[in-house]
């Protein structure tokens, strides 16, 4: 049976090995960083701009944290929400290739790189998305891949 809240959403059988979605942009202010590292990453270069000036970093950075953060809020509006997603079931292989410095803005792609049926659990589906992050300048700041859990409309059917 498909599940009431997802059923006008695309299921597994609707996905492509290959497919990419626009993530969408996002500008980083001082005001996020600084937010963000109070409660979530408080090392200096995240918090004053002298210190971080004088780091390794040069200035004041985004958390590698908030990064992820802010890529998993994009794939959300930009792809998830329109998938029968429920819940993701980990990650790998996470990269923060340059720092996310004030003003910068960051977007990128999700590519559906893996779509496999559950052996143990013939209702759901899994997909593994490669994200592919990167500044205004074209520099990449993140990569890493995604294993999600999608709901699928014919469980009986054969992977």
């Amino acid at each position: 049976m498909t599940n009431p809240v997802t059923k006008d959403r695309r299921h597994f059988e609707d996905l492509t090995v290959g497919e990419v979605a626009d993530l969408g942009h996002i500008t980083v202010s001082k005001e996020m960083i600084i937010t963000f590292a109070r409660e979530f990453d408080p090392f200096p270069f995240h918090l004053d701009e002298a210190a971080a000036k004088a780091s390794l970093l040069g200035g004041l950075a985004s958390s590698g944290w908030q990064t992820g953060a802010l890529s998993l809020r994009m794939l959300v509006d930009a792809f998830l929400s329109k998938v029968a997603s429920a819940g993701g079931l980990g990650f790998s292989d996470l990269k923060w290739k340059n720092p996310v410095m004030v003003g910068d803005t960051i977007g990128g792609t999700v590519t559906i790189a893996e779509l496999r049926r559950s052996a143990s659990h013939p209702q759901w589906g899994i997909m593994t998305l490669d994200f592919d992050v990167r500044n205004q300048k074209d520099q990449p700041v993140l990569t890493m891949r995604l294993a999600n859990l999608i709901d699928t409309r014919e469980p009986g059917v054969p992977a």
